[in-house]
């Protein structure tokens, strides 16, 4: 038995969750507030309740790594390597997979198996929409679970297939995704310490591009466009061959260098449109601003290694495309860029959610996401700085009135078609100012820094001591029973194992003369262990040494 302390969002929600029949429940928080420790203190009840299995689908390979160490710190054990065909082990409680995993049909009938009367919990479910045979997945794996929970950071529309076992709302501006509860962004910031602040320097420019027919068109922000061009304006302000983004980039630079005079740890994202528009970036940050910054893509197989490292070092910039969109836990960023041409309005709200991220200990912890003054972007910033300007504004302070920008999202243009791309260029780019803005009945007012500097911290309550808040937890044994406490979790001690398994079997293959399928199997006899994938950590442990006195046994002979 251990005692868990939540936030109250969190127990109020738990307690709705365990109060429920239905097997499906949708739970909207902000980002940051805590969606993870909900979900695995609902997961331990549940799974205290009778004996069944936990499944986590997450978005990326990294966050799977996340879940698994989470669970680890709930007293739950999940397997982040888990793959069809290889069982799971009887030393946890369950696995971790992702969504594009679910989707391939041997995955996908494999978890229809392992999921029947389990809990699946579906992180930032609104996924399961990309693309649809990831719903098709998420539908044949796990409609025999027992309860399902899914997670989202924002609300979500359907804009085309609906996704399975999320309810809707029928709205005007489409089906809804209706929440079971609901936690918003002004809500985490007048409970106070639960999320940042977060501030938008918007900065306009001038910026000169050739359209594909030839002809060069100029603009600023604040012009109206055509929609084919609203892209276009976007994509000459980020581009590496202007002074647009030099000139931003060095703004936030000056920015992180504040702020690290108090929080010396304090560290910069900047989100890039693509793999050749980050490795550009960091060069400018590199050349420009002599400091240096890490490159995160997607296709680097040491990108999860290089944000956990980022996570807990003192580096100042990182630079990534989409994999620290959604659901990577770095509290330490402070300062943002949003440099990518994506603007709807989920992606710019999960972008966000990566610096809202509260630190406990320190006081103040303002953010800043410079971005791009285009209409789109502005309008999503807009509504986040009203939810901020409502919570902390000083007593008696008129109230913000955002202004109505009309359907900005449908300016949303897919990158024009390639032969359109390969006729457009940048001709130039100039930032021409930056200035924090607040829409009121009166009109736009446009304030420098200072302004905003001095609007007060939210209020930081002791959740610790609200006795309500806390919560026993049984603890839940797996199939090979209570799994003692390590500082490492049952797939980290497993890794280290395995490696050395390995480098074992290398070592008797050299030894022996034998081929290496033949070593493997031959240790697997001795030790009892079918498929080294599902063993246990006992198993592990006890292949090793046999492992060893076999090799002894050889030295000496």
């Amino acid at each position: 038995m251990s005692t868990v302390t939540l936030r109250p969002w969190q127990r109020a929600a738990f307690d709705l969750f365990r109060a429920g029949d239905d097997p499906d429940f949708l739970a909207v928080a902000t980002p940051g507030a805590g969606k993870t420790t909900f979900a695995l203190a609902c997961a331990r009840a549940t799974l205290a309740d009778e004996r069944r299995r936990l499944v986590v689908v997450a978005p990326t390979s990294h966050l799977k790594i996340q879940w698994s160490l989470a669970a680890h710190r709930m007293g739950l054990q999940l397997d982040p390597d888990w793959a069809p065909g290889q069982g799971l082990a009887r030393d946890v409680h369950g696995l971790v997979t992702t969504y594009q995993q679910v989707a391939m049909p041997a995955s996908a009938d494999a978890l229809r198996g392992l999921a029947a009367d389990a809990l699946v919990i579906l992180d930032e479910v609104h996924h399961a929409g990309d693309e649809r045979a990831w719903g098709d997945g998420i539908q044949r794996a796990f409609e025999l679970a027992a309860k399902r929970l899914s997670l989202s950071g924002t609300p979500f529309r359907s804009d085309s297939a609906r996704i399975p076992f999320v309810r809707y709302d029928v709205t005007a501006e489409g089906d809804l995704a209706h929440a079971d509860y609901t936690y918003g962004y002004a809500d985490a910031l007048r409970d106070g310490g639960v999320v940042r602040p977060v501030y938008f320097p918007r900065v306009d420019g001038q910026m000169e591009w050739s359209t594909p027919s030839g002809d060069v068109l100029r603009a600023s922000f604040a012009d109206e466009l055509v929609r084919d061009q609203v892209s276009a304006r976007l994509r000459t302000a980020l581009s590496l061959d202007g002074d647009w983004l030099p000139t931003v980039l060095g703004q936030a630079h000056d920015r992180l260098r504040r702020i690290r005079r108090d929080q010396r740890d304090a560290g910069g994202l900047v989100i890039a449109t693509d793999q050749e528009h980050a490795q550009g970036i960091a060069r400018l940050l590199r050349n420009r601003l002599d400091t240096t910054a890490d490159v995160v893509v997607s296709d680097d197989p040491q990108a999860s290694r290089k944000i956990a490292e980022f996570a807990h070092n003192d580096r100042p910039w990182l630079v990534a495309v989409r994999m620290v969109s959604e659901g990577v836990d770095i509290p330490r960023l402070r300062v943002g860029v949003y440099s990518t041409t994506t603007s709807t309005e989920l992606f710019f709200r999960q972008a966000v959610g990566r610096f809202v991220r509260w630190q406990a200990g320190r006081t103040s912890q303002k953010a800043y996401v410079y971005v791009p003054d285009d209409p789109r972007l502005r309008h999503h910033a807009f509504q986040i700085a009203e939810a901020r300007r409502h919570v902390l504004r000083p007593p008696g302070e008129q109230s913000d009135d955002l202004a109505e920008h009309g359907e900005l999202d449908a300016q949303v243009h897919p990158d024009d078609m390639a032969e359109q791309l390969s006729l457009f260029s940048v001709v130039s780019a100039t930032a021409t100012g930056i200035a924090f803005h607040a829409v009121t009945e009166d009109g736009v007012h446009h304030f420098g820094p200072d302004h905003f500097d001095a609007e007060p911290d939210p209020p930081t309550p002791d959740f610790d001591d609200d006795p309500m808040l806390a919560i026993d937890l049984p603890d839940v044994p797996t199939e090979a029973g209570l799994v003692s406490w390590s500082s490492l979790s049952v797939a980290e001690q497993k890794d280290d194992l395995r490696t050395r398994n390995a480098d074992l079997a290398k070592r008797l293959v050299d030894m022996t003369g034998w081929g290496h399928a033949r070593v493997q199997g031959e240790l697997n006899q001795l030790a009892g262990v079918s498929k080294v994938a599902s063993a246990t950590i006992d198993q592990l442990e006890r292949r090793l040494r046999y492992g060893e006195s076999w090799l002894r046994r050889l030295k000496r002979s």
